[in-house]
């Protein structure tokens, strides 16, 4: 009977676990709302695409999925800080064509081709610049406190090359 009681115990407190874990969930922006479409005619009229991190998009003018990954290296100089050299963050944008598997692009606000760093990188027909990356590293927290607070905007510009034809070999 004790064993019981224990059994039906735990059942309980997990069940109300559960429960507890459903109501502190935040709440999905649903796509299509006032200020959402606000955003993206103006990123459209700027050219640019705006993505928060760990977002993905399907671009039907592009036939392109994006996902913004996040942000593998930000060495940008924090604001109030005087830096010998500007630094560069590098976003990892994964994109992935109606016809192809995803493939992951390295994209640099800088380019610099002796560290490997290149703003652009050509797929399926365009060329997909990294035109912006906030917010900026403070001098308090640097790119530790940003994680996950990302936001980038890329550029999408129509060229004739694939990305079978613009890989290094």
């Amino acid at each position: 009977m004790f064993h019981k009681a224990i059994i039906l115990s735990l059942g309980m407190l997990t069940l109300a676990g559960c429960n507890a874990q459903k109501k502190t969930k935040t709440p999905e922006i649903k796509a299509g709302t006032a200020s959402d479409m606000k955003n993206t005619k103006a990123s459209e009229k700027e050219g640019i695409i705006y993505f928060n991190q760990g977002e993905n998009k399907f671009l039907p003018k592009y036939q392109m999925n994006v996902t913004f990954k996040g942000i593998s290296e930000d060495s940008r100089c924090p604001e109030g800080v005087n830096c010998i050299w500007a630094g560069v963050a590098i976003a990892q944008v994964e994109v992935m064509s109606t016809t192809s598997r995803p493939v992951t692009l390295n994209l640099a606000t800088m380019d610099n081709t002796g560290r490997n760093y290149h703003k652009s990188e050509g797929f399926n027909g365009y060329t997909i610049s990294l035109e912006e990356v906030s917010p900026f590293p403070k001098s308090d927290g640097g790119a530790k406190a940003l994680e996950g607070k990302y936001r980038i905007g890329i550029k999408f510009t129509k060229t004739g090359a694939t990305r079978s034809e613009t890989t290094r070999k």
